[in-house]
């Protein structure tokens, strides 16, 4: 059984205090706690995989314009991962190159239009551990959208951050209850 670790939307955007929709200090806190994660998933053979939101400037049609303001664009400092976890990240690309993939995406899920199940499924990948930000927006459409795929999902709640703390706990308590991912 292959396992991949899926980290979404640690960006500078959704975690950094000068971030467009940071959620602030409870995103900050995964720095460490992702970095670890990177380091177990790698060490053990699995794949590690940031899919990140990427938008355009110029794309005024995309329905989250009407709901956030812009944010993670496309070759901005906003778009970069963030912290520690980013560094981390580089360093594990340079030297598990096949091991370690950075996956831009433009819906909610990681998997929406993406060639995220492909990439996994290749791979061998049929367990995958979800953590990053929303938990109750990206987090949990990747989420359901693995669950839909057929996927085993864990989902590490210490390295989750959602907006508001109703919506972390409403996001763990859904994936638990109605997808059935096992919060570790």
């Amino acid at each position: 059984m292959s396992q991949a670790l899926l980290i979404i939307d640690y960006s500078n955007d959704f975690i950094d205090e000068k971030g467009a929709l940071s959620c602030g200090e409870p995103g900050r806190q995964l720095d460490g706690v992702i970095c670890r994660l990177m380091e177990e998933t790698a060490a053990a053979g699995g794949f590690v995989v940031v899919c990140n939101d990427r938008h355009e400037e110029t794309d005024l049609y995309h329905p989250e314009r009407a709901l956030f303001p812009a944010h993670n664009l496309a070759g901005t400092w906003g778009e970069e991962i963030y912290g520690e976890t980013g560094k981390r990240f580089r360093h594990l690309q340079a030297s598990q190159a096949g091991q370690t993939l950075y996956l831009p995406k433009i819906w909610y899920s990681a998997f929406h239009d993406t060639p995220l199940d492909a990439m996994l499924r290749q791979r061998g990948v049929n367990e995958i551990t979800v953590c990053g930000v929303c938990t109750d927006i990206c987090v949990l459409h990747t989420v359901t959208d693995a669950y839909y795929r057929g996927y085993t999902v864990k989902v590490k709640a210490d390295a989750c951050a959602a907006l508001s703390p109703e919506g972390q706990r409403w996001g763990l308590a859904h994936m638990r209850d109605s997808l059935g991912a096992e919060l570790i």
